[in-house]
Parts: structure tokens; sequence; C-alpha cells
């Protein structure tokens, strides 16, 4: 299978990495520009390389196409590559708004197509092991707080690399949060949740994006979901705590460490647990199954993420952007 890759970060660095481990060939790499384009594809070694997206598209010899550029082209781009007719993995998030997701999953169903979203979370074995205790009646998961804290005053990427673009809390790193915490506590619709309450904090003068969030979710089965983030923190931070009613389960991505009551292990490290997400889905394609994450299962995520933005927008007081 011919593979296009859409961005060249750390995301399409990871991604890139994890497919010279299969039997895809890196077929088209598409950047925003030239240069450093055409130098990771070099260095990688993709047969070809553009900055045309539309163009590479249009290439009938590509089968899949990731998506790993900036948040506000995942949904536009993969609506452009489902209409060719392509199998698409999509970073996180899907799209920025539900309507987005939405129109997108229906599009692929409609063509027979695979879309897998990349939500890495779903993928850890420790909370896949701990569901399949929750799912066979043997233990109850009653508390998830979700946490992810980084210093973003300035807009630099993962790599160090100064971006073009500007991240969002809430429907990046937010999608993240909350949709760990409803696979965990295995709300699979919005109507199995009993109450929302959100803080969303206005956006920042400097950087023109709201910088800290706080979302507190009751599910109809009495449990409790607290998703934080703050980009405003000397700390960075990644860490999901699980409260059951048999142990207490705390998965520190930073540290590379899983905590119970019966000590700590190592974990993988977040490159090797993300090369999962690229296998899994590769695998889909050529079952022709549903990958783990496929675009329907994250739609209520999508779903919370989009009422969080209503709520604050509803309360949203105006503010002078400053130079």
């Amino acid at each position: 299978m011919n593979i296009c890759m859409v961005g060249h970060g750390m995301m399409g660095d990871w991604h890139t990495t994890s497919l010279k481990e299969t039997d895809c060939q890196l077929h088209t790499l598409v950047g925003r520009r030239p240069e450093p384009t055409s130098q990771f594809a070099k260095i990688h070694g993709y047969k070809h390389w553009t900055t045309d997206f539309d163009q590479a598209m249009e290439d009938p010899e590509i089968d899949i196409v990731i998506i790993a550029g900036p948040s506000e082209t995942h949904a536009p781009m993969a609506r452009k590559a489902i209409q060719r007719q392509k199998h698409v993995l999509v970073e996180i998030p899907i799209a920025m708004s539900s309507q987005d997701a939405r129109d997108l999953e229906r599009e692929a169903k409609q063509r027979q197509l695979c879309l897998g979203v990349v939500h890495p979370m779903r993928h850890r074995k420790e909370h896949i092991d701990l569901l399949e205790r929750v799912n066979s009646g043997i233990e109850r998961v009653r508390h998830v707080h979700s946490r992810i804290f980084m210093h973003r005053l300035e807009n630099i990427g993962g790599t160090g690399y100064k971006r073009s673009w500007t991240d969002n809390l809430l429907w990046h790193h937010g999608a993240h949060l909350v949709d760990v915490g409803l696979w965990l506590t295995g709300t699979n619709s919005t109507s199995e949740i009993q109450n929302i309450s959100q803080h969303v904090s206005a956006p920042d003068p400097h950087t023109g994006i709201s910088m800290d969030i706080s979302i507190l979710i009751e599910t109809q089965k009495d449990q409790s979901i607290l998703c934080t983030g703050s980009y405003y923190s000397k700390q960075n931070m990644h860490d999901i705590l699980v409260v059951t009613d048999r142990d207490t389960y705390f998965l520190d991505i930073k540290a590379g460490t899983f905590t119970t009551s019966a000590g700590t292990q190592p974990i993988a490290s977040e490159q090797d647990n993300n090369a999962q997400v690229v296998k899994d889905f590769l695998n889909a394609v050529k079952t022709n199954h549903a990958p783990l994450v496929s675009g329907a299962t994250v739609l209520p995520t999508m779903s919370l993420l989009q009422h969080v933005e209503n709520a604050q927008k509803l309360t949203q007081k105006p503010i002078q952007i400053l130079d």
C-alpha cells in the first residue's frame, strides 16, 4: 500500500518511523515549505514530495493518507482525501467541530473507506487490561482524572520548531483528556452523560487562545470524569488517574510509569505506544475491518467538546488583543 504523509512535524516524524517497520511504501510527503519538505522526504525515503495537497490527492497510486498537519486542516484535508477514494488516518482532533466530524464519518462510511483517528491513549496496554476486567464484571471504574499541563506561551511544537499555526487546548489536548475518560468509564454515547460543567479561560491577550480548561463530566452510572489542562504550566505533565472499586491506577506518561497498589512498573514510551496506531490502521485496511479508534467511536468526544465550546461562547467576555 502506498502512503501519503501530510506534515513532517513530530507526529509526521513518528508515523514515518513506524511505517518503516511495515511493508508499506513511503510514496508522497506533503509539506508547507519546499526546502524542509524535500529534505525530510530525502532523509526518510519518500518517492515524491510536494507542497500541493490537492495535486497529491489526484495520484491514483496513493492508497492511504495520514494527516498530521495543523489541527484546523484535519477535517478539510480528510474530506478531500475521502472524496478521492483514499483511506484516511487523521491526527487528533479529527475536526474542530462535531458537525465536521459527523460529516467525515458519514462520507467515509458511504464510500466504504477506513477512517481512523490517532487517539494513542486507547492503545495503552495497561488500560486495555483494566477494561477487560471491567467488561468481565469483576471491576468497576468510579473516577477518572486526566491531566495535560505544559508551558506554551510561544507557538512552538514538540520538536522545538516554531509553528506557522496556533494550537487549540480545548479541541486538541482536550480531545485527549475527554476521550480517555469516556473510554475508561464505558461512556459510548452522550445519552449516558448525566451532567457537564466546565471552565474555559478567556483567550490570553498574547497568544489569542484559551490557556486553561477544566471539565467535569458525570455519567448516568454515577461515575465522574475530571479533565484539566493548562498551557501556562512550568511543569510538563500528562497523566491519567483511575479509581475503581478494587484499586487505584496512575499512568504517568511523562515519567513512563504505571503505579498501582502492587507497585510501579515502566510503560512504553509515547513514541513506541504511538507506533501501534499506524500498525492497527494498516491492518484494518488490509482486513477490511474498523480500526481500534474509528471516526465513529470519537463522535461522543467531539459532541462533548462542542458543548463545552458553545457554553464558553455564551459566557465569554470581550478582550483586547495586545500587539
